[in-house]
């Protein structure tokens, strides 16, 4: 009903909106509905939610009553979540749904005012509400029906302001005025079990306890989340657009450390999943790489030209081509993600390059005309500047067009091509002005004697010495090359050809799958089992992970898909939160092999394991996804089903393939209500009423 009465409606308005790239949609049969609009690169966001508010607008008399009096939420933010928080008690008392109560009343307002917190969801229903169980055949012995006790509920169970006593009414003066207050609506078990259904003239009275059961409970029990097997509020945060992903984390974090102070006593919680973890270790490892860097090029340098006074040349010069670095990226607006980061991570090693050739060419002089280091830098700088303008433009030259590209690959690339075209520029006009004059007042005349004294002395000596026997080696093969031009050509040919073939025989991708400490799975038990089921399989799964050496804990959800985050009895979720990568030997590949295994005797539902995508936002999970059409215009989701589950049959037998699966299915047990109008009518009963 969903479809055909809300989403065609809607996205019959929405199609065809300035900038839209595709719509997607997602209807279930709990009375809700998702429809996604997804825009092309470059738009402006602000008016795109503007237009898509208009369109939605223009739709809403099309809409039935009842979707109406709800509202249609509009929203715009990430598409992925940014960070997964649990909210548990060691005390075996609390249950959900005061775990629930308590983060949407105490902690939930303050996240939501958290600059950059885009959407927060605390995962369920399990508001505090008054739970009345009817008894159907007491309400027949009585003569009463739902509609009764609805009105009975909505007349005696108000929130009103009665007003005042003795106000001025501007005709006689009054002594006193009294504000009138009314207790409002009921809130505990006994004032709703007293309620007055029915009364008659003879002063009998039908209250709801005696055609009802009346407790306090949650609204709904759609989901049933646990953390380490303990219950537990599940929380899933979204970045807003625009904002960094990694000062939003910190933020929270730094919130929930605040909040923590005032929570019960034997209340926690844990972060068990945000994006920045992987980020954060990436960053970890670019220091120490440019760190290594540094020491590896202070050590080269070192060992070819014997003073250590040239070695420290390198080392200042390195931080300056990369402050340049980052000034470009503060320019073009680029955060550090993990294509900045292996950008920078190649610089390091390209930056160095300009410096040891000035480096060495002061040094020739230096050596061989017995110059003074002003005037051998002089010298140097005039035969070598030109040398290093070409190659820096050159270098440049290569990746500057990359930052052209259009379209999502366009946007990763640019990124990597301005921070390494930033990095090659910087690097040589340093070479050209800062390394000179670190040349001139570092390195000194008498260098050549630090080489011949000491034991270090001796052994760098004869390192030069094999070094120049290499160099001749290599200087007669490069004249033996010259003199066989044809031979130098056929073998260019063949590793041209021999690259090329290797390279056809490299597993192509988008971008490839990281390590980054997490692991999904999804669980689908059979359409139509209950929520407890999916539930108990859950658990099942839960115990398993937790017993496995390299995992930290573990989070499960029942009646919610962490992919499409759709609720569904028959389908359920588990964060499998990782050790940090120090801790652990196995990666995240090696530990789902190892799951899927031990999960193996879990006959009673599929489940199936993931990685979080490499980059948050493509897509739920790592992998591609597709959409099947049903072009024919029959609407017979039996026959679609079918197809589809064929159609991923013959996925599966591809060896490309590790694991095809699909959620949709046609044959959830339900049933069909046909009302005979005519006998409705006559016994004055009316649909919306009954």
């Amino acid at each position: 009903m969903l479809v055909k009465s809300v989403i065609i409606p809607l996205e019959q308005a929405l199609n065809g909106i300035p900038g839209m790239k595709y719509i997607e949609s997602n209807a279930g049969n709990d009375g809700e509905a998702e429809l996604n609009v997804v825009f092309k690169l470059g738009t402006d966001p602000n008016v795109d939610a503007v237009n898509v508010q208009n369109r939605v607008s223009s739709a809403t008399n099309k809409l039935p009553a009842e979707v109406i009096r709800e509202g249609v939420k509009i929203s715009r933010e990430e598409p992925n979540i940014l960070m997964y928080i649990n909210l548990y008690s060691d005390d075996p008392k609390v249950d959900q749904g005061f775990l629930y109560n308590y983060f949407d009343i105490n902690i939930s307002p303050e996240l939501l005012r958290v600059d950059g917190v885009g959407d927060l969801d605390i995962l369920g229903t399990r508001n505090y509400a008054m739970r009345v169980w009817l008894h159907p055949d007491k309400m027949i012995a009585y003569g009463l029906s739902t509609d009764d006790v609805s009105d009975a509920l909505e007349d005696q169970n108000i929130e009103v302001s009665p007003g005042k006593l003795g106000e001025s009414g501007g005709q006689r003066p009054q002594v006193k005025e009294y504000v009138l207050k009314y207790p409002g609506r009921y809130t505990t078990e006994d004032e709703y079990k007293n309620i007055i259904i029915k009364s008659n003239k003879d002063g009998n009275i039908v209250r709801l306890k005696d055609i009802a059961d009346v407790h306090l409970g949650s609204e709904v029990y759609d989901i049933y989340s646990t953390f380490n097997g303990r219950p537990s509020a599940a929380v899933t945060l979204k970045q807003a657009y625009g904002s960094n992903a990694r000062n939003v984390i910190t933020k929270v974090k730094d919130a929930m450390a605040h909040l923590q102070k005032d929570m019960p006593k034997g209340m926690h919680y844990e972060i068990s999943y945000d994006v920045s973890r992987f980020l954060d270790a990436s960053i970890e490892k670019v220091i120490h790489t440019l760190f290594e860097a540094f020491i590896l090029v202070a050590i080269v340098v070192f060992i070819f030209l014997g003073d250590w006074r040239a070695s420290i040349i390198p080392i200042m010069a390195v931080p300056i081509s990369l402050l340049g670095s980052f000034i470009a990226m503060m320019l073009f607006n680029i955060t550090l993600n993990m294509i900045s980061l292996f950008a920078l991570v190649m610089a390091i090693g390209i930056v160095v390059d300009d410096a040891i050739v000035v480096i060495e060419a002061v040094n020739v002089e230096i050596s061989r005309n017995k110059l003074s280091p002003v005037e051998a830098t002089e010298k140097a700088m005039k035969e070598i500047s030109g040398a290093i303008i070409a190659i820096s433009l050159v270098m440049a030259s290569v990746f500057i067009p990359v930052a052209f590209m259009g379209g999502p690959e366009g946007m990763f690339y640019r990124q990597f091509s301005i921070t390494m075209a930033s990095s090659i520029l910087f690097s040589g006009f340093v070479a050209l002005t800062l390394t000179p004059a670190l040349c001139a007042l570092i390195l000194t005349k008498e260098q050549e004697n630090h080489v011949k004294l000491g034991f270090i002395g001796r052994v760098l000596q004869r390192f030069n010495a094999k070094f120049d026997s290499g160099s001749r080696k290599y200087e007669r093969l490069i004249q033996h090359t010259v003199k066989k031009k044809s031979l130098t050509i056929i073998l260019i040919l063949v590793f041209c050809g021999l690259a090329y073939w290797i390279n056809m025989g490299l597993p192509s991708g988008f971008i490839p799958q990281e390590d980054q400490g997490m692991i999904y799975a999804v669980i689908e038990t059979p359409p139509g089992a209950t929520i407890e089921r999916t539930n108990a399989v859950a658990q099942q799964l839960l115990k398993i992970a937790e017993k496995e050496e390299d995992v930290e804990s573990v989070s499960s959800l029942a009646g919610f898909e962490i992919l499409s985050e759709g609720t569904s009895a028959n389908s359920g979720s588990c964060l499998i939160n990782l050790k940090d990568w120090k801790h652990r030997k196995r990666t995240a590949k090696e530990i789902i092999s190892d799951l899927e295994q031990k999960c193996e005797n879990i006959t009673q539902a599929n489940i199936d394991f993931f990685e979080p995508p490499s980059i948050p936002g493509y897509g739920a999970a790592s992998g591609f996804e597709l959409r099947l059409l049903d072009k024919t215009g029959k609407n017979d989701y039996h026959e679609m089903e079918r197809v589809s589950k064929a159609f991923v049959k013959d996925l599966n037998k591809r060896p490309e393939i590790g694991n095809a699966f699909t959620f949709y299915s046609a044959s959830f047990p339900q049933y069909m209500l046909h009302v005979d109008d005519e006998k409705a009518y006559k016994r004055e009963l009316s649909l919306e009423r009954h």
